[in-house]
């Protein structure tokens, strides 16, 4: 049986990082193993074709089940399958969260993990277009811009904002987060710049390092309750690899619960259920699930718009507190898109804007848990939606500010019909009917597999797997509470973190 010194479990936003810098030592073997192929689908190259890459076979294809408070829909949960994961097919903002997220995350019992500690792994990754600052890096691996052909209606977005009276902000990452400004993407040279471009296609070639693609992991094994290895599907043959160090999981927040539950970690009596053996009776794994939810409103616009392949979508947002409490994080982010984009029920004209209001501290709490004992089979997926009325409120709070920033004057050469919800929905129950048919996922899914020290905690600050010796879980599913915005580069920052925790032991 082949040995490695470290072996990871996911080649995602997470899983690229953390390989990167451990094989960076060239007496340290790596193996890295990713369920979906290479990224060399065409269409992820290409910033605007991210509207059509979910669903795809670079996609799980994950639903949720029936959302009891969204009319019992289920929602598509997209995750990336391929070298890069969600980072390959995702809409590419730049989006580092709130000061706030990680004090608090500190202050739940995670030493380490304040502003302060984390900055310099967000300024590490990262190799930012305006230069170094006291908030950005110039010297890493992924490149941080601006939209290289912006449309024009997307900069009336941002004076739309300014006009009624909201804070300018030319940086969502910098010294404060309020405001409306352009988005930052994850893109290079015209191209997506995902974790697998950034940190593992330059390094592929290290002797050190081994990536092996459509390998389905079926179990860690463990002796007693040390992870000694993994084992694995790779073109219809199961393999077993053993690990010197430390198997590190970043299969993100629907896959690494399940992985745990799958070889013994979880809860007892529902393991016992479907026949696993108890490794560690872990009852947090697979609760603590929170997401961001986002509904949008559509408008016709009455001319082209000119939306170029370099687009990252999402061209301009804001930030605000709804409840006017500038001490806390905001809890609304609002999204600008040049384009329509999918509206269960309405039919858009081939020139429509978007724009989208997400909830960024919603109060719904969901969990993964396991279909069968099986790896094929997909988790069990269940979010709770709008399982607080409050969240409703706020959603058609924000849907009235979008109304109130479309019928500016900025937009006056731009704004046709409103076509969803549509003028005549003006009461609360209206608005919030249109939110229970239309709402649906910004694609955020974390804190599966928490980082904590109290009982519902799967990981300790260190982020090692309580209860068991050599098995860390390293990507979304640690975050204890979701960042206020995009998670994408937060899981990155994890990733670099970690790793340096890793090395620390090493």
């Amino acid at each position: 049986m082949i040995n490695y010194d470290y072996i990871v479990i996911g080649a995602g936003s997470a899983g690229c990082v953390v390989a990167n810098r451990l094989s960076q030592d060239p007496g340290t073997t790596v193996l890295l193993l990713e369920a979906g192929n290479p990224d060399t689908k065409p269409e992820i190259q290409i910033p605007a074709e991210c509207v059509n890459l979910p669903g795809t076979e670079v996609d799980w294809g994950y639903f949720s089940e029936p959302e009891p408070y969204l009319n019992n829909r289920k929602i598509f949960c997209s995750r990336g399958k391929v070298l890069g994961g969600s980072s390959s097919i995702n809409f590419m903002t730049y989006i580092r969260g709130n000061p706030q997220d990680y004090d608090r995350w500190q202050s739940l019992g995670n030493p380490g993990w304040s502003y302060q500690h984390v900055l310099p792994y967000f300024k590490k990754s990262e190799h930012q277009q305006h230069g170094a600052s006291e908030f950005h890096g110039i010297d890493g691996e992924l490149s941080v811009t601006d939209t290289i052909t912006p449309t024009v209606i997307a900069q009336r977005f941002v004076d739309a904002c300014v006009a009624v009276g909201y804070d300018y902000n030319p940086d969502f990452n910098a010294k404060q987060q309020e405001g409306a400004g352009r988005y930052q993407s994850t893109i290079k040279d015209g191209k997506r710049h995902s974790t697998a471009a950034a940190f593992l296609v330059p390094i592929l070639d290290r002797p050190n390092l081994t990536v092996t693609t459509g390998a389905l992991v079926t179990r860690l094994l463990f002796e007693g309750t040390r992870a000694v290895g993994v084992e694995y599907l790779h073109e219809g043959t199961l393999h077993q690899v053993r690990v010197n160090q430390e198997v590190i999981l970043s299969a993100g927040a629907f896959d690494s619960p399940k992985l745990l539950m799958l070889s013994g970690i979880g809860d007892a009596a529902q393991l016992q259920a479907l026949g696993i053996s108890v490794v560690v009776d872990l009852p947090g794994v697979g609760q603590n699930l929170q997401d961001h939810i986002l509904v949008p409103m559509a408008y016709q616009a009455t001319q082209d718009l000119h939306f170029a392949s370099t687009s990252s979508i999402g061209e301009a947002g804001l930030f605000l507190h709804t409840e006017g409490n500038m001490n806390v994080a905001p809890d609304l982010q609002f999204f600008f898109c040049p384009i329509a984009l999918p509206l269960p029920g309405y039919t858009q004209p081939e020139w429509t804007f978007t724009g989208a209001v997400c909830l960024t501290h919603p109060e719904n709490v969901g969990q993964v848990s396991l279909r069968s004992s099986s790896a094929k089979d997909a988790p069990v997926i269940r979010m709770n939606y709008l399982q607080r009325e409050a969240d409703g409120q706020k959603l058609a709070t924000g849907i009235r500010i979008l109304r109130r920033l479309f019928h500016s004057s900025a937009f006056d050469e731009f704004r046709g019909e409103e076509i969803a919800p549509g003028e005549e929905a003006q009461t609360d129950e209206a608005l919030i009917a249109y939110i229970r048919n239309t709402a649906n996922t910004v694609w955020h899914p974390v804190g599966t597999c928490k980082m904590g020290t109290d009982p519902m905690a799967v990981v300790n600050p260190e982020l090692r797997v309580h209860g068991v010796e050599g098995l860390r879980v390293v990507d979304a599913s640690i975050m204890p509470t979701i960042t206020t915005g995009n998670t994408n580069a937060p899981t990155i920052m994890i990733g670099e973190k970690a790793a340096d925790l890793i090395k620390t032991v090493a």
